[in-house]
């Protein structure tokens, strides 16, 4: 991985985790850092602690986020435990129940009981994710013993980097009342009317999510990705192997086989080849005129015809599955894929239907001629 895939894969690179990749990206980060600022408008940090890219999405999206966390609860324990940490010098120790006492007096949407294990278990997610993340470390003790009793301890120490973890921000949060204010304050102090906007959602949405699908929201986005296609393929391919295709209401960024920056599709697992799988029977459907491809390239079914296709789906291939697809029940198979599609956006449920987007019907995959199911 060159440089520029390793900053925008990872959260951050820690010089006390890995002291040889730190500095050699700190040396190669003038490379980079031009096309970040200008293209992507992300700001970039170097400091004696880490490396950080501070990525901003053009577009929050379902499978974005911290993927060990499956509850809001979970999110507000760890934006606690980084104003806990506010207060605490780099490689200050702390034992658990300082930060369970101040856990307790702060949370405000609930009374915090620790003996009741659903939030010991909350708590316990998090502090792994801290630790597996590098912000803390632990130095005697293990959190299976607070897991069994609330009285549990367990000796952490603060690495020094958590206030890095958070974005900065250019003014006061404190007077934003919702998500939107943080995507308009993005753009602050940045003339729209010049266009540097608009590249910068462009590059980010094609390199950060999926693809662009053209939408009445984002014509204008798109007509810059059509226009200036050659521009972007010319630009990228400097920088990593990629290839921009740009398809009549469509645009995505495809990586080339030695490439590997962050999540893509399809990853090297089970369930990306069931999602590759769905989407060969989608292309074939829409072929042969069972499915109806709207002006937009996608299509709607009525959400039994999608459960049908989900069906036909682990019946026809599930002799190739692992053991665990393979021997899932039809309804849990149908609710493991249909989870799947909907987290990656591929899929979208709505009132009687379900919108499947043209990503689904672009990214097919096929069994070997030879294979026997």
């Amino acid at each position: 991985m060159n440089t520029l895939e390793v900053l925008l894969s990872r959260r951050w690179i820690l010089k006390s985790r890995e002291k040889e990749l730190y500095y050699r990206v700190k040396d190669d980060i003038g490379e980079v850092k031009k096309f970040l600022m200008e293209k992507m408008g992300y700001q970039v940090i170097v400091n004696p602690y880490l490396v950080k890219v501070e990525k901003v999405p053009a577009k929050a999206e379902r499978w974005m986020g911290i993927q060990e966390f499956t509850e809001p609860i979970e999110y507000a324990f760890f934006c606690l435990i980084l104003m806990f940490l506010e207060n605490k010098e780099a490689e200050e120790q702390f034992v658990l129940s300082e930060l369970t006492e101040y856990v307790q007096g702060q949370y405000q949407e609930e009374q915090i009981d620790w003996t009741v294990y659903r939030y010991r278990r909350h708590l316990i997610k998090v502090m792994k994710y801290c630790v597996s993340a590098g912000i803390l470390n632990v130095d005697d003790g293990s959190e299976e013993g607070f897991a069994k009793d609330y009285s549990g301890e367990v000796l952490y120490e603060n690495v020094g980097v958590s206030r890095f973890f958070m974005r900065n921000f250019t003014q006061d949060i404190m007077e934003y009342s919702g998500y939107p204010d943080f995507l308009k304050a993005e753009w602050i102090a940045v003339d729209e009317d010049r266009g540097i906007v608009r590249r910068q959602r462009v590059y980010r949405r094609l390199i950060m999510s999926m693809g662009i699908c053209r939408t009445e929201e984002n014509e204008e986005d798109f007509a810059y990705v059509r226009n200036y296609r050659n521009m972007i393929q010319g630009e990228l391919e400097e920088l990593f192997s990629c290839e921009l295709q740009v398809f009549r209401s469509s645009a995505y960024l495809i990586l080339g086989e030695d490439s590997r920056m962050g999540r893509f599709l399809p990853e090297e697992n089970t369930l990306s080849d069931i999602v590759l799988l769905c989407g060969q029977l989608i292309r074939e459907k829409a072929d042969s005129g069972e499915y109806e491809i709207q002006s937009d390239d996608s299509i709607r079914i009525a959400r039994e015809a999608f459960r049908g296709l989900l069906e036909e789906c682990h019946e026809r291939f599930g002799s190739g599955f692992i053991k665990t697809y393979r021997e899932m029940v039809t309804e849990e198979f149908f609710q493991e894929i249909s989870a799947c599609l909907k987290n990656l956006e591929l899929v979208e449920e709505e009132r009687e239907d379900v919108l499947i987007r043209p990503v689904l019907g672009r990214v097919v995959g096929k069994y070997p001629s030879d294979f026997s199911p």
